[in-house]
């Protein structure tokens, strides 16, 4: 009985895949401005075709992503008078969405919050002509021979609408995450927790941090913590070093001058072959992370302000599951791009976190979005030269 459940499940979600497929070639709704959307209500029972049937919006450009990367591109893609859709699964969990307050992006006063900026990229965006949607994208089609249409040779797919599209543009960040969360990591996301200490590190400032992962990487925002906290607890769960018959032998995974410069600093304290157990605190945030040494059974609670997480990924694992590989990626898992953010297949850019790069902020992300606007612009209209800006009336 359970065998033949299985079957019939399997065959029914083959024959929805089947219909949402052809559901992109076989009907539009053109996209026509930012505030449209087409709404049916059934007065009569339809066949089932009819009820699987979801609406398909016809755009020059499709952007995954709703983040700094994605709104920049929005925006100057609008203002090059082509049609823009954005998919967005969720505004209020990028990396900058959840960024406390913001102290490095030009122009903008250090009071303002990660979600304040974004909100106000959207909205810009979206003044332009950008239409805007919350959408979780599982698959997506980059050529012509996979869509069957010579026009609109991408297709995105999501579970209540399909976007046919003449460009591509992946913009999902490296939020993704290897594993599960450390209990209270989700929970203080934002208020204590974070992934980034060139982002949040400033707001440490004679403050207790702990630093948790046993890679480079974790060194490196150690590293950059040591100039604000008061006290930077790195904690990791296997040894760095060992004692030898030649002496003091360290971690050769790691980077050695890194690793001895973080060890060197006075406000570091290392806590070897140490498990962190939960992140803990209040309404008010991080207060602390609960910890076990693998010496003995007992367990401590250090009194922090501030965790930064590395370990199993962390946050800076590329958000690619929906591209099944149809673009190339790096040995990280990060999408890669030429100088114009190209991807290997035509038509298709990646730009912001997706690329894996070391410089992981606000103005960079923008940057990459800027970039990929004017590229695809030229791309569309066959131009061999960039067109700067554009006057918008």
């Amino acid at each position: 009985m359970t065998a033949m459940i299985r079957n019939l499940l399997a065959a029914a979600t083959s024959a929805l895949f089947l219909i949402l497929t052809l559901e992109c070639h076989l009907t539009a709704s053109a996209f026509v401005s930012p505030t449209h959307h087409a709404k049916s209500t059934p007065q009569s029972w339809p066949s089932i075709v009819s009820r699987l049937r979801m609406e398909v919006i016809e755009a020059d450009v499709a952007i995954i992503g709703g983040g700094p990367a994605g709104c920049t591109c929005a925006l100057y893609t609008s203002r090059a008078d082509l049609s823009t859709v954005i998919l967005d699964k969720n505004p209020a969990s990028g990396a900058l969405a959840i960024t406390s307050h913001i102290a490095n992006y030009p122009g903008v006063d250090r009071s303002m919050s990660g979600a304040e900026l974004l909100e106000q990229m959207r909205i810009q965006a979206v003044q332009y002509g950008t239409r805007y949607e919350r959408a979780q994208v599982f698959m997506i089609d980059v050529s012509e021979e996979e869509t069957g249409d010579n026009v609109y040779t991408k297709c995105v797919y999501t579970p209540d609408f399909t976007v046919k599209a003449r460009s591509l543009v992946l913009a999902t960040g490296a939020m993704g995450r290897v594993g599960n969360p450390i209990p209270g990591e989700k929970e203080f996301l934002g208020q204590g927790v974070s992934y980034c200490a060139t982002c949040d590190g400033a707001f440490y400032r004679d403050s207790e941090v702990a630093v948790y992962g046993a890679s480079t990487e974790a060194i490196e925002e150690a590293l950059f913590l040591t100039k604000f906290a008061s006290t930077v607890y790195w904690i990791t769960p296997v040894d760095i070093s060992r004692e030898t018959a030649s002496g003091l032998e360290r971690n050769k995974i790691l980077d050695q001058d890194l690793l001895e410069q973080l060890l060197s600093c006075k406000n570091v304290q290392h806590m070897e072959k140490t498990r962190l157990l939960e992140v803990v605190g209040d309404m008010s945030g991080v207060s602390g992370v609960r910890i076990k040494r693998f010496s003995n059974d007992d367990e401590e609670v250090l009194p922090v302000e501030g965790a930064f997480i590395y370990g199993a990924g962390a946050g800076s694992k590329p958000i690619t599951d929906f591209c099944q590989s149809k673009v190339d990626l790096d040995d990280n898992g990060g999408v890669i791009v030429d100088a114009d953010m190209k991807t290997s297949r035509d038509g298709v850019y990646a730009i912001g976190d997706i690329r894996n790069t070391d410089y992981k902020q606000v103005v960079v992300a923008a940057s990459d979005g800027c970039i990929a606007a004017m590229s695809i612009e030229k791309f569309l209209n066959n131009r061999k030269m960039v067109k700067v800006d554009w006057i918008h009336k």
